[in-house]
């Protein structure tokens, strides 16, 4: 399995590093893609470097698109080539789409969450035209969403679930003595 995860200068860093870690811990190949540039810099500092400028970068070769959140979240709404990314992703059946935070907001503002079930930060809720639920993970299809930094580890166990099952998710969480009671 192969993922990207799509960012701009101002990602949430927890929400990019947590599902990098658990997803590459779980055998899942992970891919830093860059809005542009090789290197990309997280709200509190933390630089990706090297990155995948996305326009070097085949999204055809993957099986999920991960999007967190952060303030980017408002460059990626206005970027048209980012959103075109989004969009064919969210339309192939064969694709996860993910988002957490406020980056399903951007999916909310193209109309993809229209009679879905999802989550994000509680505060940027608009009407999508979906279900929102107050939930730190929301599986809806191919679509998952998370609903904050919180939650930065049970959207990427979600994630994993979706990619590789719930067996081989559920082994992964034992081998880092996850327990999500506690």
């Amino acid at each position: 399995m192969k993922c990207a995860i799509l960012m701009d200068n101002g990602f949430e860093e927890l929400e990019a590093m947590g599902p990098i870690a658990l997803l590459r811990r779980g055998g899942v190949d992970v891919d830093v893609v860059s809005v542009e540039g090789n290197e990309v810099t997280g709200r509190f500092g933390v630089t990706y470097s090297p990155a995948v400028p996305m326009d070097d970068y085949d999204f055809d070769s993957i099986d999920c698109l991960i999007v967190p959140g952060g303030p980017h979240y408002k460059k990626l709404e206005t970027n048209d080539k980012v959103k075109k990314v989004i969009r064919k992703v969210f339309e192939d059946d064969s694709k996860v789409l993910a988002a957490i935070c406020a980056a399903p907001t951007v999916l909310g503002k193209m109309g993809l969450l229209e009679g879905k079930n999802y989550t994000c930060f509680e505060e940027m809720n608009k009407d999508f035209g979906g279900q929102y639920h107050y939930d730190y993970t929301v599986t809806d299809g191919n679509l998952v969403t998370g609903i904050s930094a919180a939650a930065a580890e049970e959207f990427a166990f979600a994630i994993m679930e979706k990619l590789c099952g719930k067996e081989h998710t559920d082994h992964v969480k034992a081998s880092i003595y996850y327990d999500a009671a506690h």
